[in-house]
């Protein structure tokens, strides 16, 4: 009887697995109608199904099945990592609205799990990764920056700490972008009083990112023209102190001396305050 037994249950997984690869000559969607009614299988049997759905490259379908463990075997250990690779699947779908909330979901149930860093990390990416154009609205900007925050801080030992740091900055560059581009076309138009709010904007508060040294050639420019030569002479000097290899000090200097100027401190304008602390380390 025993043996019987056993090749009762191998017959039955081969029959299981059988089914459920059959299923890929069709479509998810047979599946949904109810074809092959889901409760017939295993949280198990489930779970491989929506692998075998990402092996073959549909991760909207693999995300579906994964989600269908949490509604059937909602206290099952699977449920669990369903969830996790539920975030993840609707994430490699850019359904990110799904992904998101199969993220959140996680953390809610699972606060100390191992997979939480993950979790945080992928909901970080469902903003991050709809970051395309310097031109667009910059909500999904800060709030990747707020998420990859919390990677940061909450699991600086994880795996995903360093991937985080290196998304933020890009992140925290193309915020700086923006001001940069916003910048220039208020130069272009000779509103300088507009464009220097918005290169100051990058000199204090994304002096970190790699629009910081045009943003003073910027302000070298728009100063200039209008007559502003002390505040134009400073941001000349912070940027040869700080950038002066960079084509944006050549350029910059370029322009001073063609006005018999030359960078130096001069005045006592933010710019000045700033030089004072960079360059001299006067910070009182």
């Amino acid at each position: 009887m025993t043996g019987f037994g056993s090749r009762g249950k191998l017959l039955g997984a081969v029959l299981t697995v059988a089914i459920l690869a059959s299923c890929g000559n069709s479509t998810s969607e047979q599946v949904r109608r109810g074809k092959i009614p889901m409760e017939t299988f295993t949280a198990e049997q489930i779970f491989e199904r929506g692998e075998f759905e990402l092996a073959r490259n549909k991760p909207e379908d693999a995300g579906y099945f994964f989600s269908e463990i949490e509604r059937l075997y909602p206290y099952s250990e699977w449920t669990k990592r369903g969830l996790i690779m539920q975030a993840f699947s609707y994430h490699k779908a850019e359904d990110y609205e799904q992904s998101r909330a199969a993220a959140q979901r996680f953390m809610d149930f699972y606060p100390a799990d191992d997979d939480a860093a993950y979790a945080q990390y992928l909901l970080a990416l469902t903003y991050y990764d709809q970051i395309d154009e310097v031109g667009r609205d910059q909500k999904l900007t800060f709030e990747a920056l707020q998420e990859l925050r919390k990677v940061i801080e909450t699991y600086p030992d994880s795996e995903y700490a360093n991937a985080a740091k290196l998304k933020f900055d890009l992140a925290f560059d193309h915020l700086a972008s923006k001001e940069m581009e916003v910048g220039r076309f208020y130069l272009r138009r000779g509103h300088f009083a507009a464009a220097i709010s918005r290169f100051r904007i990058v000199v204090e508060d994304f002096q970190t990112t790699t629009q910081t040294p045009e943003a003073l050639h910027r302000l070298v420019e728009a100063y200039l023209s209008l007559g502003l030569t002390d505040e134009a002479q400073t941001a000349g000097a912070i940027l040869g102190h700080n950038y002066q290899s960079t084509e944006w000090y050549e350029d910059s200097y370029g322009l001073l001396t063609a006005e018999g100027l030359f960078p130096k401190e001069e005045g006592s304008s933010w710019l000045s305050q700033i030089y004072r602390q960079t360059v001299r380390g006067d910070w009182l």
